[in-house]
């Protein structure tokens, strides 16, 4: 490092280890609660070699995909879960649960403002898709967010008897919002169920498992999902998603990804069990990793004179690290320098494009193990004001500081 990086900024990254000491300590606390109740959950289970073994065709009986919805059940305290590689993303798995439970009529909201881009195609309302629930009749509406933050208060009058499902985002998406922690998501579905008990709350869990030591389903969320190619599959787990929560809701799900009345009875794991399994194992760990590294990069940005949310010493409810680059020539550069710190696709130089299901054009580094798993260090971001760039993952801290520091010095010429 003394040979690629400069003194100034290796003088920095001195300074802001020993400022970030105590928040590094609140994370591994975290990260060991964390790996204890996995560790318990799989011991109480007895898992065991047999459940690794690979299955093909329509998979029936294959024991190591039911233990591990169990297993995905008893860490997330639901009533039960739905974990399949065939799930392509954590939008796919969002898709199949709305899909899953609305029907012509059914009012569905956003609590948390406009969600994820990919996600509003999804809806159909903001952006014109074929195949969205607008065209299945599902009508929608959204609370705005209030100085970033859910707007709570307003819950009581937003939500009425024809409600049927609360959309909850968890992280921020592409927006300067402050993600939500487990506290807000209980605040905010105990407000929903105050007007309607009947409203299904719905939180996309995507970038926030095991940043606290607590899950939505434990706070009053009806239902969560998210992918495995971020925080929960530990770095290893080479596809696929998670739907866990309320029997009825989980189950619906499970009719729309495959048909009714086969439901979680079928789906070949092919050679991905053992992966799956050892993922979540080392998930409380690695999620550390990337925790620590977004804190560093906020401490470093801070002292470049960025914005960066949240700041070093905030309370974090997800991996992402937001910086604004306040240019499309920074946001840019960041992302090449990411992506040349990066193990795997170094030489490549992201351009931004097109992407499917996003209104604007991106720009994406991922030189990861893991096509487009962003619980390795990836950075992204849309080319639309304030030009904020997305840092998130890191499956050690140490090739985290290195990135960072490389992007740090390709804006800075430090």
């Amino acid at each position: 490092m003394v040979k690629i990086f400069s003194k100034r900024l290796l003088d920095l990254k001195k300074i802001v280890l020993n400022e970030t000491k105590e928040n590094f300590s609140r994370v591994e606390e975290i990260s060991a609660q964390n790996t204890l109740k996995v560790l318990n959950a799989m011991r109480r289970l007895k898992i065991s070699d047999a459940h690794f073994k690979t299955s093909t065709g329509y998979a029936y009986g294959d024991i190591g995909r039911e233990k591990l919805d169990k297993l995905f059940a008893e860490i997330f305290f639901a009533e039960k879960a739905l974990v399949r590689t065939q799930f392509v993303s954590g939008t796919h798995a969002l898709a199949t649960a709305l899909f899953g439970i609305l029907r012509p009529n059914d009012e569905l909201v956003s609590l948390t403002g406009a969600p994820y881009d990919t996600l509003q195609t999804v809806i159909g309302h903001a952006h014109a898709a074929k195949g969205s629930l607008k065209e299945f009749g599902i009508s929608y509406r959204e609370l705005p967010l209030i100085d970033g933050k859910v707007d709570i208060a307003a819950i009581k009058n937003f939500i009425t008897p024809k409600t049927k499902l609360a959309l909850i985002q968890r992280s921020r998406g592409y927006s300067m919002r402050e993600p939500l922690t487990t506290s807000d998501i209980e605040k905010i579905c105990a407000a929903v169920k105050a007007v309607n008990k009947d409203c299904v709350t719905f939180v996309d869990n995507c970038y926030g498992e095991f940043v606290e030591t607590c899950e939505p389903i434990e706070v009053g969320a009806d239902l969560a999902a998210g992918s495995l190619i971020k925080n929960i599959g530990g770095g290893l787990a080479p596809t696929g998603g998670y739907i866990v929560g309320r029997k009825d809701l989980v189950e619906l799900a499970s009719y729309r990804l495959t048909a009714p009345g086969m439901g979680d009875e079928l789906g070949a794991s092919l050679g991905t069990p053992r992966l799956l399994y050892q993922g979540l194992f080392l998930a409380p760990h690695v999620t550390a990793q990337a925790l620590k590294g977004a804190i560093f990069a906020a401490g470093i940005f801070s002292k470049l004179g960025y914005k960066t949310q949240p700041l070093p010493d905030e309370i974090r409810g997800d991996i992402i690290q937001a910086i604004e680059l306040r240019s499309a020539e920074r946001l840019i550069k960041f992302c090449r320098a990411i992506q040349s710190f990066s193990p795997v696709d170094s030489f490549a130089s992201p351009e931004a494009w097109d992407m499917p299901g996003y209104e604007d054009k991106v720009i994406m580094a991922a030189g990861t193990f893991v096509q487009g798993a962003s619980i390795e260090l990836s950075a992204d971001g849309p080319l639309r004001e304030p030009y904020a760039v997305y840092l998130q993952g890191g499956l050690t801290f140490e090739h985290a500081a290195i990135g960072i520091l490389g992007a740090a010095q390709e804006l800075e010429g430090l």
